[in-house]
């Protein structure tokens, strides 16, 4: 199974990187809906789509406005926009207030404890420590499975490590280097050797690192092999990087 990412950058994007949009062509899944959207319509193998929502921050939702050209691309029958009721709610009052943005057309639904995905698959979630609060999505497939942390401060022993455990794929946030814990303990969000710590901990097969400080001329200062010591399955992902799982 292919997953492609489709924005690797958090809070804004630059001239390299988009914000947080993943997808899942095969089985028309994607998880966020940053600024990544409007490259999906190009890659979808679906006629249906469902879009899963970690939080309502800017970042991660601001491309479902950008849905009337993803269908133009590459018409839909079926568009179904999953998050909490309150993140739905901040979505369709704020996003799609009528002076701010058109909305496009697609159905809301609460997520349920488990969500059925094509080919057998099956999605669930659980809280994530964020300012706002924010989500964490497991998503399993008989003999494949994956995990998409995002916008929480990496822990060997945060509770949402229990829920990842095992699986093939993780991609985690990464937005600070090891030098800012302070801000990442602050704004809810990561470090590069806690997520790695994360991935021993919770032996899963694959890291990719994600959700990419924008104004970071590198990635961050170190390069991968002092990593590599703590979890040596782990890479920087790229916008557009397909990954098999």
């Amino acid at each position: 199974m292919k997953l492609i990412l489709l924005g690797t950058s958090g809070y804004h994007p630059s001239d390299r990187r988009h914000t947080p949009c993943l997808v899942i062509p095969s089985c028309g899944v994607v998880l966020d809906a940053g600024t990544g959207m409007y490259r999906l319509g190009r890659y979808l193998q679906t006629d249906e789509l469902d879009i899963f929502i970690t939080h309502a921050h800017l970042d991660h939702v601001i491309g479902l406005s950008y849905l009337f050209s993803v269908m133009w691309e590459h018409p839909l029958s079926r568009v179904t926009v999953h998050g909490t009721p309150e993140k739905l709610y901040a979505i369709e009052k704020h996003l799609f207030y009528h002076d701010l943005s058109v909305r496009p057309s697609f159905d809301v639904k609460p997520l349920a404890e488990e969500t059925p995905l094509a080919d057998g698959g099956r999605l669930t979630h659980f809280p994530l420590d964020h300012p706002g609060g924010s989500l964490g999505f497991r998503l399993d497939w008989p003999g494949r499975s994956m995990a998409y942390i995002t916008d929480t401060t990496a822990a060997a022993d945060a509770d949402y490590v229990d829920k990842i455990r095992g699986v093939n794929l993780l991609v985690h946030e990464c937005f600070y280097p090891d030098s800012r814990a302070d801000l990442a303990v602050k704004y809810g969000h990561s470090c590069i050797t806690p997520a790695a710590k994360v991935a021993r901990a919770a032996g899963v097969g694959r890291l990719i690192l994600t959700h990419i400080n924008p104004l970071l001329e590198a990635d961050y200062p170190a390069d991968l092999s002092t990593v590599q010591k703590i979890f040596p399955r782990v890479e920087m992902g790229e916008d557009l990087m397909e990954v098999e799982f």
